[in-house]
């Protein structure tokens, strides 16, 4: 079994985690989404998207990340001998897919400096163009990419969008914050892929320098916060690269790889 992922991109640290919890063995692959590396022709074929992560078994593939964590529970019952998939309960569910419906996209880049944005979506651009000239046959697909992008610089320029992007978010953290106070975990008393689903979303906010605005005011959430930190899932998937000095050795070797190849006209 084969990931490409990044450790800074959410839907691949909701997969990951997954991985983690249930001990399944895989072969990790790293695609940076800054650098252009999951625009790649071989990759891009597996997943015409341009999105991560992107799971194989086989002549298996799945780039859909609720699809992706379902698959893994079903391996990890076959492997164990047991009948019990948690991903199944109604309540997994139905978190699972309100944690999905929420694109960490727009809010993210937008606390972004806008410098660096600007300067990553024109070097992203050109990725897809010399992506474009060196497989043609995936030209349509390639030109769907690019227009995405303008699409992306676009949105992030109306207000609207922001506002009703920080609003789902905000909304999903008070059903959270009130679940949180009946039960331990999101949807009952065991962990479950549904809090798989929202600890990157925690994690994001963390990185963003917004614990304080969205988990601190939220003492059920800010408690949880502290309990599933402390679980080696987290540790390994999310943990190492965010704390201390790997969070900004990461960072700085994508931005030094950006400007070189910027510089060098190399894409």
């Amino acid at each position: 079994m084969q990931l490409y992922h990044h450790p800074f991109d959410l839907d691949s640290q909701k997969v990951r985690l997954a991985l983690e919890e249930k001990g399944i063995d895989y072969t990790s692959f790293h695609a940076n989404p800054v650098t252009g590396k999951n625009l790649d022709s071989t990759l891009f074929q597996m997943n015409p998207s341009g999105s991560l992560p992107v799971f194989q078994n086989g002549s298996h593939i799945i780039y859909k990340t609720i699809d992706i964590i379902q698959y893994i529970e079903r391996i990890a019952v076959v492997s164990a001998g047991s009948e019990d998939i948690s991903s199944n309960r109604k309540e997994v569910i139905e978190w699972m897919q309100k944690i999905q419906e929420w694109n960490p996209k727009y809010f993210t880049l937008s606390h972004i400096p806008d410098k660096h944005l600007v300067y990553v979506s024109k070097f992203i651009r050109r990725v897809v163009i010399a992506r474009m000239s060196e497989s043609p046959e995936l030209a349509g697909a390639y030109h769907r990419k690019l227009r995405e992008a303008y699409q992306t610089d676009e949105k992030l320029k109306d207000p609207d969008v922001l506002r009703r992007s920080k609003e789902h978010l905000v909304r999903l953290l008070d059903e959270a914050e009130r679940q949180l106070s009946e039960t331990p975990y999101l949807a009952g008393e065991e962990f479950t892929m549904a809090d798989v689903m929202l600890i990157p979303i925690l994690a994001r906010l963390k990185l963003l320098d917004l614990e304080n605005e969205y988990i601190t005011g939220r003492p059920n959430i800010a408690e949880y916060w502290i309990l599933v930190q402390q679980r080696p899932s987290y540790k390994k998937v999310i943990g190492k690269h965010f704390d201390g000095w790997r969070k900004h050795k990461t960072l700085f070797k994508t931005w030094c790889f950006v400007r070189i190849r910027s510089l060098l006209k190399r894409y």
